[in-house]
């Protein structure tokens, strides 16, 4: 065994007294994949080396629980150990990890969200940010007043626990825990925290193939035709207080050539192209291209921030030519400031529809091009969502290609063979055949010669 054998022995253990020295030696300096140097003095207190070259100060206690005590280019390790030892001390006596040990230094949650975060997310994420902050003051604002290293993974999956057992959602608290990663994934790159804390806690498992709401044939029908009475009825009116406005000598109102007023353009159009209702909501005449049949979502008003650009079918090129020539001369293709909620809950009820969301006219969309054997793919790209995954879980909806597939098994193997091998020393009539047939249709399998 060579001079350096104990070296090596140390290298692999990655057991040793954690100090200066280690830290200018190669034993403590980056590798391919991260890995851990334990004390040998001080038991629970780590060393994590990153390929990156960040060097990250631990304690650890319990059964796999540990917080981060600071970098090692912000800590000493004699700075480093005090710390570990006070965070022990304190699970010992049974007080949160970081008792004490931060102080009124440690940059609190609630000021961190009011001041960098609240800059931040109004610059990058406007359309979100109101709902964001008030999101993050309804779940946390009991742990605004306390440091951001008090937010550790024991914590939040605490957080996460109570949430579940109140009937929460595995979705719902899944969001909520990704508002929650924003704000510390900026204190991360603030320089306040080591690492974000969310990113090791286990996920809560959700079903995304789940049911996807759609309309069937029959309702599909009682839809259009409420919406046909509802335009009727509108037209009338509009006729009746023509009537009267003449008789008076008042002004005439414009008249209502195809349809009563917004609503059954908006459903249409969703219904044939999938469009979410804030890309509707904002969408531009300039974005209707009726020469090449195409309409343009743009980055800025697209979920993903990815410009797509959606074919129109017959019947949406023709309702958006009616609704133009109706409509007039405007900027915003539905110029409404209440949205659809009001006629929307009412058009449901007259088509007997229930359990029905705008959102779900999305899903309608999609399954009718599934159904009809268009890729998952090409739907994914229509829909505008960033993985396949999200598409998905329309598969089910495509039955016959399945069948297919598995049909498949069915047809018969082209290849006979009869195999017999006989046992040496054991005479002809009394061999142990092993046979192998695989028929093939309209062939009778051969005996090769023994």
């Amino acid at each position: 065994m060579g001079p350096n054998s104990g070296i090596q022995r140390r290298k692999f253990n990655m057991k040793t007294f954690i100090g200066s020295t280690l830290l200018a030696s190669n034993t403590a300096q980056p590798r391919r994949k991260p890995f851990e140097i334990s004390d040998d003095r001080l038991p629970g207190f780590v060393l994590r080396v990153q390929p990156t070259g960040i060097r990250t100060y631990y304690a650890r206690f319990g059964r796999n629980r540990r917080v981060v005590l600071g970098n090692a280019g912000k800590f000493t390790p004699e700075e480093a150990r005090e710390r570990c030892r006070k965070v022990l001390g304190n699970v010992a006596h049974g007080y949160h990890p970081l008792h004490g040990i931060n102080g009124s230094d440690g940059v609190k949650l609630g000021t961190f969200i009011a001041g960098e975060y609240t800059t931040w997310v109004n610059a990058s994420r406007p359309r979100t940010a109101a709902n964001t902050l008030e999101k993050l003051h309804r779940h946390f604002r009991t742990w605004y007043p306390e440091p951001l290293t008090t937010i550790t993974v024991e914590r939040i999956e605490s957080w996460k626990a109570r949430r579940l057992s109140e009937g929460r959602s595995p979705s719902t608290v899944l969001r909520d825990l990704f508002t929650l990663s924003s704000v510390l994934r900026r204190a991360v790159k603030a320089g306040e925290l080591a690492e974000n804390p969310v990113r090791r806690v286990d996920r809560p498992r959700i079903d995304r193939r789940g049911k996807v709401r759609f309309l069937h044939e029959a309702e599909e029908f009682r839809l259009r035709l409420a919406l046909q009475e509802r335009d009727e009825i509108m037209r009338a009116a509009r006729a009746a207080a023509n009537i009267r406005h003449q008789k008076r000598g008042e002004p005439l109102l414009p008249p209502l050539a195809s349809f009563g007023d917004h609503l059954t353009p908006a459903v249409l159009i969703s219904i044939n192209t999938g469009l979410r209702r804030g890309e509707l909501l904002k969408l531009q005449w300039s974005s209707v291209d009726f020469e090449r049949r195409l309409l343009t979502v743009e980055g800025r008003n697209a979920k993903s921030r990815q410009t797509r650009h959606v074919p129109l079918n017959d019947e949406a090129t023709i309702v958006l030519r009616n609704w133009q020539e109706q409509a007039g001369a405007r900027t915003q293709l539905f110029d409404v400031s209440t949205s659809y909620k009001k006629g929307w809950k009412a058009l449901l009820k007259r088509a007997g529809i229930t359990q029905f969301r705008w959102h779900d006219m999305r899903h309608h969309f999609a399954s009718r091009l599934v159904q009809r054997g268009v890729p998952l793919n090409t739907v994914r790209d229509l829909l505008g969502h960033s993985t396949a995954q999200m598409s998905l879980r329309y598969a089910h909806l495509a039955p016959d290609q399945r069948r297919e597939a598995v049909a498949k098994l069915n047809e018969k193997p082209i290849l006979a063979l009869t195999l017999r091998l006989p046992w040496e020393g054991f005479a002809m009539d009394h061999a142990y055949p092993f046979v192998r047939m695989v028929e093939r249709e309209g062939i009778e399998p051969s005996t090769p010669a023994l």
